[in-house]
């Protein structure tokens, strides 16, 4: 017996570049917006460049994880995005289809910032993530105060100077209450709120300087975390 039960996760939405540049984005690409994906067993059962693209995984009792990505090119060099994330939760159904969800919308987001901003250039990925400490209830507001932004809404500036890291300087490109996304003149900066479901406060790094140095930068925001979390 096992409480499996398959999801569907499905999202539309216009994108800053043409179709061929966004399928490039969501197959090679994708240290630049979201995670390396290039290690995952997935077969691309569908790939109709640049329109239709589907990636899936099987596993044991009718286990999968499958991506869909219809494409059609808008005016203006845009393109339509329609996303279906589908497959089986194998525990805590709810809870792991919130947290998906949410996370689709921010990283399509974020896909977006990558497009309009930073397209073809060269990505330096840093994946860091927060002490046990961060896992509480306010974990998530107390990271927004160390970084200045609490109240900031999408659209707000900052400039912080912060211990350990140095200056932060953009502005805020996506805030709620989950998750907040800063973009400076080199970089995208992804805060992830997981605390809400259980998890350790995450950030990602996407830093397209050219000088960047993914372990350097896992040490300097390693030791803010720890101080934030303290």
């Amino acid at each position: 017996m096992t409480d499996n039960r398959n999801f569907e996760i499905v999202y539309d939405t216009e994108l800053p570049g043409t179709p061929e540049r966004v399928w490039e984005a969501v197959t090679a690409g994708t240290p630049a917006w979201m995670f390396p994906t290039d290690q995952w067993p997935a077969v691309k059962t569908v790939e109709e460049y640049p329109a239709h693209l589907v990636s899936r995984m099987d596993g044991p009792d009718g286990w999968f994880n499958q991506l869909e990505h219809i494409l059609e090119p808008l005016d203006g060099g845009r393109a339509r995005l329609h996303y279906v994330h589908s497959g089986i939760f194998a525990d805590n159904w709810d809870e792991q289809y919130d947290g998906a969800s949410r996370h689709t919308e921010f990283y399509l987001h974020t896909l977006g910032q990558y497009l309009q901003h930073f397209d073809g250039k060269p990505v330096v990925f840093t994946d860091i993530q927060g002490p046990a400490g961060s896992q509480v209830a306010d974990g998530f507001a107390r990271l927004r105060r160390a970084l200045g932004v609490e109240s900031a809404v999408q659209g707000s500036p900052v400039d912080v100077e912060l211990d350990g890291v140095g200056r932060l300087a953009g502005e805020v490109d996506f805030s709620n209450e989950h998750f907040l996304g800063l973009r400076t003149a080199d970089a995208l900066y992804r805060f992830f709120g997981r605390n809400a479901w259980g998890a350790p406060v995450g950030m990602t790094v996407h830093d397209f300087s050219g000088a960047g140095d993914s372990e350097t930068t896992a040490k300097a925001w390693s030791g803010f975390l720890e101080r934030v979390y303290a």
